[in-house]
């Protein structure tokens, strides 16, 4: 292929019958083609992954809704370049009727004095606003804006999705690829059209086998590929040792199983919410505020995603393998479920039971109940039972 035009812009569809992913708003059912064919579209928010089709898709609405289409990056605009466009929007809905779609790359890296510009253009009707970042909205876009402007959330795409641009690029090349160059090709660039479409044109530039290799792929990402297989046993290996690594109070060495787990493209809410429960199980009555960190970082690894949550990630790694250590409230949990499962349904006392009528109370229910008192509240059989001991286990 001879060509200065990027593989990814050639391929980039023309019509939404063409476009790849994100069926909950393109589908049949789907917000944007509902939007679509009413003809009435109001200033919208993109919010999803890099590569995942945001840009296509703000160009394939404007065709269908004949608007105008210009785009900016937020990235090296200025003021004066965007009260120009602005100013042509104008200029051409009073002349020509014609409604002016103005997309902004990156919008969250507009200041606030840059975005309030827009305010009072998109409040008019003057420019139909699509903003689109990989960063939450509700952080990085103003307020008065962002109460203009009705946010769709993109979603990474899917490996079937991948494999099916993939092979539109591939077919582009007139090139081929072996399955293990496949494999970690749709790993290495984490639901990335834009990325393995890239990674496929650089491969080209730099061999002329027809059919790519792994040590191609390698070369064109300037990446090694590792040994990491998500659902093999790999993945459980290298998960056991960042927990014991974690437990063991060892921060060194769970950092660098966590760092394994990253490079290998092991998914981020995987290992967040196995951090949650070592918080509980490991953590524990120690330091009872390791689970709200644990669960901070989880919904950090929500929001944000690879490759920036990897921050968050290692944050939390390190202050729970400094913690101090106590098993006390998983271990007194264990041995209450076993006692359950070996002695059944004991009788609850009489004087702790709910007493709602009469007749309940005439049979002792709620009878002799103290709020404060060491009487044990256990069953009869278990009442010298105690399942809670505290033991903390320094670092």
């Amino acid at each position: 292929m001879n060509s200065t035009i990027p593989l990814a812009e050639l391929l980039r569809p023309q019509s939404l019958g063409d476009y790849v992913g994100q069926p909950h708003l393109v589908g049949s059912d789907g917000i944007v083609t509902k939007l679509i064919k009413s003809q009435t579209l109001p200033s919208l928010i993109f919010w999803g992954p890099p590569g995942c089709g945001k840009t296509t898709l703000a160009y394939l609405i404007a065709a269908n809704i004949n608007a105008h289409f210009e785009a900016l990056s937020a990235v090296g605009t200025n003021l004066d370049g965007i009260r120009k466009i602005l100013g042509e929007s104008l200029e051409r809905l009073s002349s020509f009727q014609q409604r002016t779609i103005l997309f902004i790359d990156e919008i969250h890296r507009f200041n606030k004095a840059q975005q309030d510009v827009f305010l009072p253009h998109v409040e008019k009707g003057t420019i139909i606003l699509i903003g689109a970042t990989t960063e939450n909205p509700s952080y990085e876009v103003i307020g008065p804006l962002l109460s203009r402007c009705r946010v769709l959330v993109l979603r990474q795409l899917s490996t079937v999705e991948l494999v099916k641009i993939m092979n539109n690029g591939l077919q582009k090349l007139n090139r081929s690829i072996n399955s293990e160059a496949r494999a970690f090709l749709q790993e290495a660039v984490n639901g990335d059209a834009r990325k393995l479409l890239t990674t496929l044109e650089v491969a080209a530039a730099i061999t002329q086998e027809e059919n790519f290799t792994v040590i191609t792929i390698e070369q064109a990402l300037q990446k090694k590929q590792l040994l990491y297989d998500r659902v093999g046993e790999e993945h459980y290996e290298t998960i056991s040792a960042f927990i014991k690594s974690m437990r063991a109070s060892q921060p060194d060495a769970a950092v660098y199983y966590l760092a394994r787990m990253v490079e290998g493209g092991e998914d981020s809410l995987f290992i967040a919410r196995r951090m949650v429960i070592f918080a509980s199980e490991d953590i524990g009555m120690a330091v009872p505020t390791a689970l709200v960190v644990a669960n901070e970082v989880f919904k950090a690894c929500e929001v944000i995603g690879y490759p920036d949550c990897a921050i968050n990630l290692v944050h939390g790694v390190v202050y729970l393998a400094s913690c101090k250590k106590d098993r006390s409230a998983y271990n007194a949990l264990q041995e209450a479920i076993h006692d359950v499962q070996k002695h059944g349904n004991l009788p609850i006392p009489l004087n702790i039971r709910n007493s709602p009528t009469t007749f309940m109370k005439e049979l002792g229910f709620g009878k002799g109940y103290q709020k404060y008192t060491t009487q044990s509240f256990l069953p009869e059989k278990l009442k010298n039972k105690r399942y809670y001991n505290c033991k903390t286990q320094d670092m």
